[in-house]
């Protein structure tokens, strides 16, 4: 029985180290399915251990038979765990690739020229948004402009026709002004006449009583 066990052990353990030979190469081979396998495997000894833990207690000595397959359970969970360490390794490695090519790639001509290129662009485009927005910037103060001007033309002829009314009503009271002076410049000629015609009517009056009567 120690026998079988061992020989079951030695195959084992020589699959999964011609297994981790050729994970060495593991840039070149699809990690995730890797993955997969070695999860398959897990899953696939886990259901054959658990077997011979079940066999293990229908014999005599269930200790010995239960540590014998612990032992060997070690042994294949570690092997497959060592080989996901290389395939983690090899996945960093590859992602490390991946950065360096790419970094070299945005160094390399045709890069470099279509980023001064994209460059050159949003230059271009920054120059156009300030453009736009400096004419529009002057169209509103043009606008501002004319508003304030049309304000203060507006203000100065409703001042001006004010100044006109106020003219003419002044001109207009002025021509009341003198016409009642006229008139009252002729009322007092008028009285000054007829106090004339009064006076002299008194005085040629005793002169008149004197002169003799007719024979």
């Amino acid at each position: 029985m120690k026998s079988k066990a061992a020989a079951l052990l030695l195959l084992l353990v020589g699959g999964f180290a011609s297994l981790q030979i050729g994970l060495v190469k593991a840039q070149t081979v699809d990690i995730n399915a890797q993955r997969a396998t070695i999860a398959a495997e897990r899953n696939r000894l886990e259901a054959s251990f658990l077997t011979e833990d079940s066999a293990c207690y229908k014999k005599f000595a269930v200790n010995s038979c239960l540590e014998n397959v612990n032992a060997r359970r070690d042994v294949a969970m570690a092997n497959l765990r060592r080989q996901e360490i290389l395939l983690n390794d090899a996945q960093r490695k590859n992602i490390a690739e991946q950065q360096i090519r790419k970094n070299q790639e945005k160094l390399s001509p045709e890069s470099l020229q279509q980023n001064g290129e994209r460059q050159n662009k949003a230059i271009e485009d920054f120059r156009d948004r300030q453009g736009r927005d400096q004419e529009s910037a002057q169209w509103r103060n043009a606008a501002v402009a004319n508003e304030s001007a049309a304000r203060d033309a507006n203000a100065a002829r409703i001042e001006n026709h004010k100044k006109k009314i106020q003219i003419r009503a002044e001109r207009q009271a002025d021509a009341v002004e003198d016409a009642k002076k006229f008139r009252e410049r002729q009322i007092r000629a008028q009285e000054r006449r007829v106090q004339h015609d009064t006076d002299e009517a008194k005085r040629l009056k005793p002169a008149l009583r004197s002169l003799p009567l007719p024979q």
